[in-house]
Order: C-alpha cells, then structure tokens, then sequence
C-alpha cells in the first residue's frame, strides 16, 4: 500500500491506492457472505491488493505485471507457490471482459467493478474518465457516455450477494446514465443548434441597436473589450467600430478555446463576427437626428443604451457564446492569479473609466460607469431570469409544521439536514438535535416563504443566498404571485 500511496502515477485518478482499498472493502464483504472459510480469504484479500500493481510499471497489460509483481515479493511473506498461482488466477481473472471460472474469481470480479451499484458511481467514473482522457483511451465526453454505456450492457455481477447488493442501484445508474445521455443530444440537437443561432442573432441585432443608436452617437462608453474598442474610435473616429471590435475580441477568442473550450470559442466568433458586420452595414437609426429624437436627456440614453446592450450580451450569453472577450480575459487571468473573476473585470473597467475622464472629461466617464452598471444588471436578469432563485435554509423547534406547509402549501421541494441548535453563551453545554430545512423558491415568493415560516415559529432563524443557476426537482413548476 505504502508504494501504491507514493509511487503510482498522478495521472492515475482511478486505478489509485484508493481504489485498491475499496476492493478489499468489498472483497471482504462478499466473500464473508458468500461463507468463504478464512484461508481462502486471506488468498482472495492478497489478489485484490496485487491486482493493479502493475500500474506502478505501465497501465498496459497491468494485469499480468502485477502478476510478476506478486510473484517476486510474496515469497518473502511465507507465501507457497500454490497460494502464489491462486492469487495470479484471481489477478488475471479481472481481465476485461471478466470471465470468472470459481466462486473466488467470482468475488474478486464483483469486489472490483462494485462500484457500478453504488451511490458514488458518478464520482467515480469521473475519475476514470479524466484517466482514460489522459491515456488517450476515450476522445471526448460522448464517446466516454457511449462506452459507458455499452459497458453497463455487457457487463454483469456474478455472486448472489453482489447481484443483491448491487444489481438494483446498477440499473438506477444506467437509467441516469442513458437520460443523461439523451438530454445532451438534445442539447446538440439540429433544432437546439437553430435556437441557439436564432437568439445569438436576435442578440447581436439588439447589442448593435445599442451601440449604434445610443452609444456612439452621444459619445458614451462602457466596460469591457466592448468599452475599448468605443474609446479607441472615439480617439480616432477614423478607425472602424465594427473592426475595432473584431480585432480587439479576437485574441480573447482564441485565448476561449484553450480555456472554455471549442463550441464556446466558434459560438462567440460568430457573435463578435456578425456584430462587427451590423455596425458595418445594417441600418441602425440614429437617436441624436431630428427624425428619430426620442429625448437629448443624457442619462436616460445612457441608461437604456446600457439596458439595450446588456438585453444583447445576455441572449448571446444565454446561446452559449459571448458578445465581450472581458470574461474570457478574466477567466485566463484568475487562473494565474489569486484575484476572483470579479475583481479582475472590476480593476480593468476602473482603468478604462479613468482613462475616458482624462482623455475627455469626467461627465463622460459617469456616463460610462452608468451605461456599464445598466447593461451588467440587464444581463443578470436575462441570463438569471426575473424569478432567479434563492436557497433558504430554516432552523426552527416546530420543523415538522414547517416542511409540511413548504411542501404542501408553497409547493417547494425539501432537503433535511440533521444538526443541533443551542450552544449559545451562559449556556454553551446546553444543545438539541434538530432537522435542518433547505429549498430553492424563487425571489417572488420571499415574502411568501417567510410568513409562512414565522406564522409557524416566530422564533425560527432564517437565512438566505442567491443561487446563480438551478435545475431539475421540481423548482421549474409555474406559480401564481
């Protein structure tokens, strides 16, 4: 174990010291219920932990390595030749695809492929995909499911208890595997791709309506890569907006596709590409004429040149792709860096801020902070949605009253935590257990929620935090406010 612990590959995210300890867990389990007698055992225990010692040479052919590999040290353990070729036997059993040949190959087949009927399966085979990823045995996610798939279908437990134990969660989990499976070529879906390029288009229109008729006309800013392509044509009038904003986007484009990923980086090409072609030739009015003067108030066009801009990044942002490479930058960075995401876009606004107020004049750079501010809540609400959810947790003596009336009165899932309340000063060693209550509403039914809960217990302590996105359960279900 010691070497397994220090010696195998960090690459090796599955077949680990840890995954050997859960053979033997299991191994032990079964072949105690199977009614092993204690000398076979202690042969079956030795195979589970030699089975993947052969990792600590190659994953290749490990089954037979780590045959050699326990043939060379039991020996020194007082191990007899027969016990030796028993243990390879078993070793060699758990061979894919698995073939066992007596109810000790059996086990040791089951102990090592336990985890398929398990509640950690998916955490698990998180872990062997990232080390197949590596080892260049699967190319992709989908290819990884497909497998996957296929595996559960050939594969079967071959002991009584393993069948018992197992056999049930084993299917939950192909189930939630094929429904996963569906819902993502759903997602990749000819009607899911339209959608998708129907609202990035829809987006780019909008986001070129703001510029073009609000922001440029009036010589306002914003933040983001966006705000610096609007500062640079403001420098030099001369310099084309649409191709400003093309080049200035572009590295940031390139920089997506190491740091997000290949569909991102062609989606928010598209979007930064066509935008730059609607600010070329597609006929925006122009707010400052006579014939389109809705209002000369400044505030209120960099107001809603912001509400209209942040309508057009959103759809964009919802479509899977950006309108901005200031994210991206932000995401690079703040993995180098200790800064959050935040504090990154943050510090690089600031900067454009005050270079608009010295190049110009500081009314300029107000504006600008406001078209930012605008357009940054118009996206939250656009990609959140005006019913963005909020996680509550209640801790109260009248629980039981509380869960059945969030159930059957708001309409809400539930999730119980088991804890203890008390430990307040004076009285430290006096405590109770109690059910921790936790739901997801939405902001709507906020108030709802806490009536509700102080009608039932006005001594309850509540608390809540917003959750940036949510899915699943039955928190989608439409409600009357």
């Amino acid at each position: 174990m010691e070497k397994l612990e220090n010696e195998l590959s960090p690459d090796l995210t599955y077949h680990n010291a840890h995954h050997t300890r859960s053979v033997i867990a299991a191994a032990k389990n079964l072949a105690q219920t199977e009614g092993i007698n204690d000398y076979d055992l202690q042969v079956l225990l030795t195979a589970a932990l030699f089975h993947d010692a052969g990792f600590l040479h190659d994953h290749r052919n490990h089954e037979v390595l780590s045959c050699q590999f326990a043939e060379d040290h039991l020996p020194g353990f007082g191990y007899i030749e027969a016990d030796i070729k028993q243990i390879c036997s078993l070793i060699m059993a758990t061979k894919l695809p698995q073939a066992p040949t007596n109810i000790m190959e059996e086990i040791i087949c089951d102990a090592d492929l336990h985890y398929l009927g398990t509640d950690h399966y998916f955490s698990i085979s998180e872990n062997l995909f990232n080390e197949y990823f590596k080892q260049g045995v699967v190319k992709n996610r989908a290819d990884w499911r497909k497998k996957q798939i296929q595996f559960f279908g050939s594969h079967r437990y071959f002991t009584k208890t393993a069948v018992r134990e197992y056999g049930e969660k084993k299917q939950e989990n192909l189930r939630l595997l094929k429904r996963e499976d569906i819902v993502i070529k759903k997602e990749h879906s000819v009607l899911a791709t339209i959608q998708d390029i129907m609202t990035m288009v829809i987006g780019v229109v909008i986001a070129g309506f703001a510029l073009k008729s609000f922001l440029v006309p009036n010589h306002f800013l914003d933040g983001g890569i966006t705000g610096i392509s609007l500062l640079l044509h403001e420098l030099n009038n001369d310099f084309n907006l649409g191709l400003l904003i093309l080049v200035c986007n572009l590295p940031f484009v390139i920089a997506s596709y190491f740091s997000v990923g290949f569909r991102f980086a062609r989606k928010t090409f598209f979007c930064v590409l066509l935008l730059a072609a609607c600010l070329q030739w597609m006929p925006y009015p122009d707010l400052t004429t006579d014939n389109f003067m809705i209002t000369s108030d400044k505030m209120l066009l960099s107001l809603f040149g912001g509400i209209f801009l942040g309508l057009g990044m959103g759809l964009a942002m919802r479509a899977g792709s950006a309108l901005d490479g200031m994210e991206v930058l932000a995401i690079y960075t703040w993995k180098r860096t200790s800064f959050t995401i935040t504090e990154i876009i943050f510090a690089i606004n600031i900067l454009i801020f005050t270079i608009a107020a010295f190049q110009f004049e500081v009314s300029k750079a107000l504006y600008a902070v406001l078209t930012y501010l605008a357009a940054t809540k118009t996206i939250d609400y656009v990609v959140e949605g005006i019913q963005a959810y909020t996680g509550v947790t209640i801790i109260s003596s009248n629980s039981e009253l509380i869960k059945q009336r969030l159930v059957n009165e708001l309409g809400r899932g539930i999730t119980v935590y088991k804890g203890q309340r008390g430990f307040l000063p004076g009285k430290f060693e006096i405590s109770n257990d109690c059910d921790i209550i936790f739901t997801v509403i939405t902001r709507l039914e906020m108030r709802k929620l806490k009536n509700l809960v102080y009608e039932s217990d006005p001594k309850a302590f509540v608390f809540a935090n917003t959750i940036k996105e949510a899915s699943g359960g039955i928190i989608k279900r439409r409600h009357v406010h």
